[in-house]
């Protein structure tokens, strides 16, 4: 008998994930019952990891497919919960899996270049003074701001994958690249190129756009 992910999606509401028993004393516990057939118990896991799930998720794609993602987390925990070898925390394990399904995700739902005309001119301000911005620091700042992060969405969409989430984790959440490594199952070697990679591939869309601005609205 397997995991009902359809009724226990139904059950527990789209972003809750409610209704679980009494928790057991720790994790290794629940799974060593999950595992040898008391599935039941997996909704504990849930109740115990939904907010630390839905915080990852909720950072990397829009807001009215979190639930939707954040399930297939539990999805994935649950299929594969067998592999878990107890080395790290449950909890950084799902954080994996959290990030990794945000990764599937954008790969099955890369969007199209949306035209510079989306952009009103205070956003493409915006990029001519985020062009001179070299620091992750500054970066981050910006984007508290509304105009920065509407326009850091539009570039976004237009960064591959990879690029995208490695941008997102170093440069906006301010993790560190053996951080970023360790979440995506890549070397740090890896997470500084692509991340230089990321970085080089969103100045060139924002010098793009600017570019396509002025052209369209000569002062």
């Amino acid at each position: 008998m397997g995991y009902d992910a359809e009724g226990h999606a139904a059950a527990t509401k789209p972003v809750g994930f409610t209704g679980a028993q009494a928790l057991v004393s720790d994790d290794a516990e629940c799974i060593d019952r999950v595992l040898r057939g008391d599935i039941e118990r997996f909704s504990e896991l849930i109740a115990r990891h939904q907010r630390h799930v839905l915080k990852i998720v909720q950072g990397h794609v829009p807001a009215d497919r979190v639930p939707e993602v954040a399930h297939d987390v539990f999805v994935r925990a649950y299929t594969g919960l067998s592999q878990y070898a107890g080395t790290v925390p449950f909890e950084h394990w799902l954080s994996r899996l959290s990030v990794r399904a945000c990764y599937d995700f954008w790969r099955a739902h890369r969007r199209g270049e949306v035209p510079v005309s989306g952009l009103t001119d205070d956003q493409v301000g915006w990029l001519d003074r985020a062009l001179a911005d070299a620091s992750s620091q500054e970066f981050r700042d910006r984007a508290d701001r509304q105009d920065s992060l509407e326009v850091l969405e539009w570039a976004l969409g237009q960064l591959s994958p990879e690029h995208r989430l490695v941008l997102t984790l170093v440069s906006l959440e301010g993790r560190s690249v053996r951080e970023a490594a360790d979440l995506l199952g890549w070397t740090a070697v890896n997470v500084k190129v692509r991340c230089f990679r990321a970085r080089q591939a969103l100045r060139t869309i924002f010098l793009r756009e600017w570019e396509r601005h002025r052209h369209d609205h000569p002062s």
